[in-house]
């Protein structure tokens, strides 16, 4: 059985319909041309070591890189849970889970808190020999 189509519906144009039934050819599909291969680069695979003089690593030691790195550094100290988020910018549990999951899990740091004037302050605790 034939479906018919609603009066009220607008017959297509003859060039919509030559659009809708004809496949595109095949060269236009695959119009982009094939990449070259890569040039080799005729730059030395190593550098030489350089040669200075060292500098005084108090003078001229950088930031820390991570802000996970940057978070160990303060948990040295001791840090509430408001410092280590303006540190990091991040959300609390973010920081919540770096301190349970990359700090004590993965890097195997002792990470304790301690209850002062009602707040939380986090350390990174030495293991004590036995």
């Amino acid at each position: 059985m034939k479906r018919t189509q609603p009066s009220s519906a607008k017959p297509k144009s003859p060039a919509a319909k030559s659009r809708a039934k004809s496949p595109r050819p095949a060269s236009a599909r695959s119009a982009a041309k094939p990449k070259p291969p890569p040039a080799k680069s005729t730059k030395p695979t190593k550098k030489p070591p350089a040669t200075r003089a060292a500098a005084p690593e108090a003078a001229t030691t950088p930031a820390p890189a991570t802000k996970q790195s940057q978070l160990i550094i303060l948990l040295g100290t001791g840090a509430s849970m408001a410092q280590m988020i303006k540190l990091t910018g991040w959300q609390p549990h973010t920081v919540r889970g770096m301190l349970s999951g990359s700090l004590r899990k993965r890097l195997g740091l002792n990470v304790q808190y301690q209850m002062e004037e009602g707040v939380r302050v986090y350390r990174i605790v030495e293991a004590q020999a036995q």
